[in-house]
């Protein structure tokens, strides 16, 4: 295949120049090289290529998410590690969301670098290790937000008996990641399914635009499995929670009126109450925005595995994407507005951030009875 020179760039695809009449005008993937244009799905070699200032804003636009992510959530995971009133079983899930969020945006650096140089530039390898940790960065995210929904619901309906211990924490972590590896590893390895460009193919993603038995069956097992099990279960125990806390705010009211009394809290279980409740807030925001991220990038693969895929046009597909690195951009701010004893901590830390936070009561509880314990004793 010969070789056409034009703009300083090697054109490795004539074809995909556009004629005389449109000079300048090109279709994605022309400056691929042969040996790595298998790798590309041919849906999205029929598109031109997308304006130079497009890669441009991409690039400058997934800085900012990285910076505002790595920054967030290597706090999380500093303070949450190092304050010893936030090493709680409960928090072990925070920190376990937190590091699937930094190393999803740590991997930010190959999209980058594709968008600054307009394409497919770091190849095949490149697309493995973008595709490889996002898939397993990203389900990992869903199944600890359904771990924390599910530890939520324990401790505020049952306060006392539904306490995790560090070592159910710790095997809860492990069947999590033994549940997300082969869901990376089994594309990555192209046992079942495959990583390939996406978009402007600057970013990669599991395949889902082959007309394959094998290809619908995976997608729509990973939509099943990392997607919609997640996300019930969310939706299931937070549900409940709201049940609970109504109909149990109900019954104390009922109760106080059947006594003449303004209410049957006293000022201690109303503070500690106020910060459960708090907590609780920012894990149903941060599972709300799990939820509302990835559901465009379900819809997406649905669409590709099997409806009409003239819909995906390279333009369409790049905001998924986005949805879901902005909210690991989030989560971690998230926390840092609602969690009363995190906010304490960083203020400690980090004084000049001129945080203001303090607990009700010093025996305020935030996940567990230790922690309780631990804010008596300081």
């Amino acid at each position: 295949m010969g070789l056409i020179g034009q703009d300083n760039q090697t054109a490795y695809r004539p074809e995909a120049l556009i004629g005389a009449d449109q000079p300048g005008m090109r279709y994605l993937g022309w400056n691929v090289p042969p040996e790595e244009l298998q790798y590309i799905p041919d849906h999205w070699l029929q598109y031109p290529e997308p304006e130079a200032s497009l890669h441009y804003l991409l690039g400058l636009l997934y800085i900012a998410f990285a910076i505002f992510a790595l920054v967030g959530n290597g706090l999380v995971i500093w303070i949450f590690l190092s304050a010893k009133s936030l090493r709680t079983p409960s928090n072990v899930f925070v920190v376990n969301l937190a590091v699937c969020d930094f190393f999803m945006m740590a991997k930010t650096p190959i999209f980058i670098y594709n968008s600054f140089s307009k394409g497919f530039t770091l190849g095949h390898m490149g697309c493995q290790i973008f595709a490889f940790v996002g898939s397993l960065t990203g389900i990992g995210a869903g199944a600890t937000n359904a771990l924390i929904a599910y530890d939520r619901y324990n401790t505020i309906t049952r306060p006392f008996e539904g306490r995790l211990t560090h070592t159910k924490a710790i095997i809860f972590i492990c069947l999590i990641w033994a549940y997300t590896i082969p869901w990376g590893v089994l594309p990555l390895l192209e046992i079942w399914g495959r990583f390939v460009p996406e978009g402007f193919l600057t970013s990669c993603t599991f395949d889902y635009l082959s007309s394959t038995f094998d290809t619908r069956l995976f997608v729509g097992s990973i939509f099943t499995f990392s997607y919609v099990l997640p996300m019930s279960l969310i939706i299931y125990y937070y549900s409940q929670i709201v049940s609970h806390v109504v109909n149990h705010e109900k019954s104390l009211r009922e109760q106080a009126k059947k006594m003449n009394v303004e209410s049957l809290r006293s000022n201690q279980n109303k503070n500690d109450a106020s910060v459960e409740i708090r907590i609780a807030k920012a894990a149903i925001t941060v599972c709300f925005l799990f939820v509302a991220s990835w559901t465009p990038y379900a819809v997406l693969a649905l669409i590709g595995a099997f409806g009409d895929k003239t819909l995906l046009t390279p333009g369409v597909t790049m905001f998924p994407a986005c949805a879901c690195k902005f909210v690991a951009c989030l989560d971690p701010y998230v926390y840092a507005i609602s969690h009363p004893r995190y906010r304490i901590e960083l203020q400690k830390r980090l004084p000049w951030l001129a945080i203001t936070e303090s607990l009700p009561a010093e025996t305020a509880s935030t996940c567990t009875e230790q922690e309780a314990q631990t804010a008596t004793q300081t």
